[in-house]
């Protein structure tokens, strides 16, 4: 997966069970490693549940599925909650 960093900013950011989580605010880079650290996220969806209370959100670049016109990430239970469904 190769991308212009700079094209990352502002991206909307979903998990691959298609819940949106925020929007890409900054990227966090390791200068050692030269890589991709992680993704700060900002504009968080309020309906994730454990994030209530949070301006923003890091998410590990390990879990980045795909890059494209979103930013797809793997779900991690317990932190992404889908939105409750009404029966």
């Amino acid at each position: 997966m190769r991308t212009q960093i700079t094209e990352m900013f502002g991206l909307r950011v979903y998990t691959d069970r298609a819940v949106f989580i925020g929007n890409v605010d900054d990227v966090v880079l390791d200068v050692d490693q030269k890589k991709i650290d992680a993704l700060a996220v900002g504009e968080l969806n309020p309906e994730i549940g454990e994030v209530k209370g949070y301006t923003g959100l890091q998410i590990p670049f390990r879990v980045v599925k795909s890059v494209g016109d979103i930013i797809i990430v793997r779900h991690i239970p317990g932190l992404f909650k889908s939105p409750t469904k009404d029966a």
